[in-house]
């Protein structure tokens, strides 16, 4: 998807809707991830492992969900150092299933980000992002604000 500049602040209003996406999640993602950060925990690529500490099954890592879902924000802005600031809470895993040698995700993450406050001082805009799997709120909280020209 191509980036696309945010509106001027003078243009946006609490409610606005900003974007939102489907994001396929893989098996392959998460081992990729796992080598970009280091984090090798067996909850994130072994099932075996995962199911005897009581998980679903493998599940996605916390800080890919969270990436991976602020990225709405940041094509939106036009510019990663817009965002200014990132925070959420982890609700629930994003179990991701098997789906190896197929066209088929083991998992979709669906992100919808709207406005959620506005600074006119600091011109920056809150955007809340709403995300979901399998039809429950894995992140709760996530916001990020944004600086605008």
């Amino acid at each position: 998807m191509a980036a696309v500049s945010a509106p001027a602040f003078e243009q946006l209003e609490a409610g606005l809707e900003i974007g939102r996406r489907d994001i396929a999640v893989t098996r392959s993602d998460l081992v990729k991830y796992a080598g970009a950060s280091g984090d090798f925990n067996p909850i994130h690529w072994n099932n075996e492992f995962a199911v005897a500490v009581e998980l679903p099954g493998v599940i996605a890592h916390g800080m890919f969900t969270m990436g991976a879902a602020v990225q709405l924000v940041v094509d939106w802005a036009g510019d990663p150092g817009a965002v200014v600031d990132y925070q959420t809470r982890f609700t629930k895993p994003v179990p991701v299933a098997d789906t190896t040698g197929t066209d088929e995700p083991g998992a979709i993450l669906e992100v919808v980000g709207t406005v959620g406050a506005l600074n006119a001082e600091a011109r920056t805009a809150r955007i809340d992002l709403t995300v979901t799997s399998a039809g429950q709120r894995v992140l709760t909280k996530a916001q990020a604000v944004v600086r605008l020209g």
